[in-house]
């Protein structure tokens, strides 16, 4: 007998009784136990909070994002062993692969945007400086911080791997420790991953837990310093966000539940159109990946009336191809349930939906299976109805199987008023070659839905696909689906951290955020091009000018670049203009004038100048208008993995009144040592 054992408080854990038989979705034969009796699931949370917060927030954004890419690469070596578990789960290997390389992936993506999208730093500063006073001494910023709780995630049983990286992904970049609780049928692929995160010793000790088996009195102990993230039944999702210890703490709960998700197949697209084929072939394969146990996969199949035969009728030669059985038998496309319950449970749900309908293609209770046993694998035909768009059940009633449902409409107006009666949903699609439909359906269906794909001839082969959550985009949806999100890139990132208006002086908030404040100090003295990325201060400066703009420079640089716009070129015009009232200087005269005179033109530690952002011009430059570049040093990165980084500089280009013609923030590569 394999008991599953916890990982807690920096130990693993072995229940002192038998626990609950796992079984091979398969072959119905005993994978494992499970049990968590014994746990100290308050002394785990203290854990979390007391060691894995304390290690993670020492770290930068960087750092971590390191570890993240780190961790990606470890599990990638050891997916075979994964996906030889995943196959007692039901899953084929391209299910297991949806779920393994996808959970990795994930990681991946979110190394990627943190090194990219994150400072170098312990704090993450939010939007622009607000000036509160008029003569500019008193500001604000706004701040995120790390939680000083642990996010405890309550994970589903059909994506064991993807599911806990999802959510340990933003939660470890964010600097926050996770408790792990997956759903039991599957929980011995769930702690593989976890006993691999953990012995490859990567992760700082108390940044990821384990619990197998129940979640006992967990929740009795989170504060409104934790957060609790649960993917399930849209049931237990409400009975979980009215804990007591939740409500009474505002404890931040993401719900991310199963939902009716829709397909729209448009007018435009007929049989013979790529659309039409495109709508089949992924309504098929929401029906068949993972079994269709995907809380993203199509339910309802929105079909013009006049084309419900039609696609019936194509969708059933799909359909007929797909072999059922073992995963590991040759030619077999679509696995087994996660379990018999939960075959029975779809089947449970398809009586339902049978009220409102009829069988179009497959039989819910028997299905010719290839390699094993029907009587003992939770094997289950695909099952596509045809129902009634009128009546409750197909817009209340999920199967969480290989089940979806086509349902007529016949206007633009009665298929948004169907789609919403789903009560919120995960994702949705649109599929037609016609923009204005387009439009039309994602307006309409938008307010209950958390991600839209609109699929068409052009985007098809790069597309991932109706069911697919990314990384980049929130994974979550309205009512029915929980009200949450997941992922969603840096905003997942954001939900662990506390947001913070901190107000004081242009110093206080320089000194807070690590950032140059307009109105904060400045040093002036050895040019900061001179200075290496070790030696340079945020607030060093260098104050260049001036430099008179002739009429001779303007018609120069006219002819040089070719840009002869009349208000550059033609006095009459440029006289007649509103805005400038004669000649005046382009633009990008004034910012290479600029550079001209704050650079340092002698080889040293600068190595590029490589960007500029924010630029905005604001006062026109006219002929004899004199010129002085203010150059500050806003905001300095080292790269972690790189013998230099980055400074952005705070430029401010000034005329002989004192007025800002100019303003923009320039990004140079620095060398971290002098050459």
């Amino acid at each position: 007998m394999v008991l599953l054992r916890s990982y807690v408080s920096g130990e693993w854990h072995t229940a002192p009784d038998e626990g609950a038989p796992l079984h091979d979705a398969v072959t119905g034969e005993e994978v494992a136990r499970v049990s968590s009796t014994g746990v100290d699931f308050a002394g785990a949370l203290g854990y979390g909070r007391r060691v894995g917060g304390a290690a993670l927030r020492e770290l930068t954004f960087h750092q971590r994002a390191a570890l993240l890419k780190a961790l990606a690469s470890h599990l990638r070596e050891h997916r075979e062993e994964l996906y030889a578990l995943s196959a007692k789960t039901g899953a084929t290997l391209g299910d297991s692969k949806f779920d393994i390389d996808g959970g990795i992936g994930v990681l991946f993506s979110y190394a990627s945007k943190g090194k990219r999208e994150l400072p170098n730093d312990t704090v993450y500063v939010e939007g622009a400086v607000e000036p509160l006073g008029k003569g500019g001494t008193f500001v604000a910023q706004h701040i995120a911080t790390p939680l000083r709780g642990v996010a405890v995630q309550i994970n589903a049983f059909n994506f064991p791997v993807w599911g806990p990286l999802e959510k340990l992904a933003p939660a470890l970049l964010a600097g926050v420790p996770s408790i792990v609780k997956p759903a039991s049928q599957t929980a011995y692929l769930t702690a593989r991953l976890v006993e691999l995160i953990v012995e490859s010793g990567i992760l700082p000790e108390g940044s990821v837990q384990f619990i197998a088996g129940s979640v006992g009195d967990l929740l009795d102990h989170v504060t409104a310093q934790d957060l609790v993230s649960f993917t399930g039944s849209a049931a237990t999702a409400q009975k979980l966000r009215a804990h007591p210890a939740i409500v009474r703490n505002s404890v931040r709960f993401n719900a991310e539940a199963d939902s009716l998700n829709c397909s729209i197949l448009a007018p435009d697209a007929r049989p013979s159109t790529p659309e039409f084929d495109l709508f089949v072939k992924q309504l098929v394969t929401e029906m068949t990946v993972k079994a269709g146990q995907k809380c993203t996969a199509i339910r309802r199949a929105f079909v013009p009336a006049e084309m419900l035969d039609d696609v019936a009728e194509a969708a059933s030669a799909r359909l007929a191809k797909i072999t059922v059985g073992n995963p590991s038998a040759e030619g077999v496309r679509m696995g087994a349930l996660a379990s018999l319950e939960q075959r029975e449970e779809v089947r449970r749900s398809l009586k339902a939906l049978l009220d409102a309908g009829s069988v179009v293609f497959g039989d819910p209770e028997h299905v010719d299976v290839v390699g094993a046993d029907e009587a003992t694998g939770a094997f289950l035909s695909p099952v596509l109805l045809k129902g009634d768009p009128e009546r409750a059940e197909p817009h209340e009633v999920e199967a969480f199987g290989p089940v979806s449902t086509l349902l007529p409409y016949t206007s633009v107006e009665q298929v948004i008023e169907l789609a919403a009666r789903g009560g919120g949903s995960l994702a949705g699609s649109v599929v037609t070659g016609d923009p204005d439909f387009a439009r039309r359906i994602v307006l309409g269906v938008a307010p209950y839905h958390g991600r839209l794909l609109v699929l068409d001839s052009d985007d098809a082969k790069e597309s991932t696909g109706h069911g697919s959550p990314m990384p980049q985009l929130v994974h979550g949806g309205p009512g029915r689906a929980g009200g949450g999100e997941e992922m969603g890139g840096i905003r997942g990132v954001l939900h662990h951290l506390q947001r913070t208006a901190v107000q004081g002086s242009p110093k206080v908030l320089g000194a807070v955020t690590g950032r140059w404040v307009q109105g904060g100090p400045r040093t002036e003295g050895t040019h900061p091009f001179r200075k290496s990325l070790a030696e340079l201060g945020v607030g060093d400066t260098v104050v260049a000018g001036p430099r008179t703009v002739t009429r001779a420079d303007i018609d120069h640089f006219a002819e040089f670049t070719g840009d002869t716009f009349y208000a550059h070129t033609d006095e009459a015009a440029a006289t007649a203009n509103p805005l400038f009232g004669g000649i005046v200087a382009h633009g990008y005269l004034v910012v290479s004038f600029a550079a001209g005179l704050f650079v340092s033109p002698e080889p040293g530690p600068v190595l590029a100048n490589y960007g500029l952002e924010n630029l905005r011009f604001l006062t026109p430059v006219k002929v004899d208008d004199a010129l002085t570049v203010t150059l500050t040093a806003k905001q300095i990165t080292s790269r972690i993995d790189q013998d230099y980084g980055e400074v952005r500089w705070d430029a401010d280009v000034t005329n002989q009144n004192g007025e800002s013609v100019a303003k923009y923030d320039v990004l140079t590569l620095v060398s971290k040592e002098q050459p």
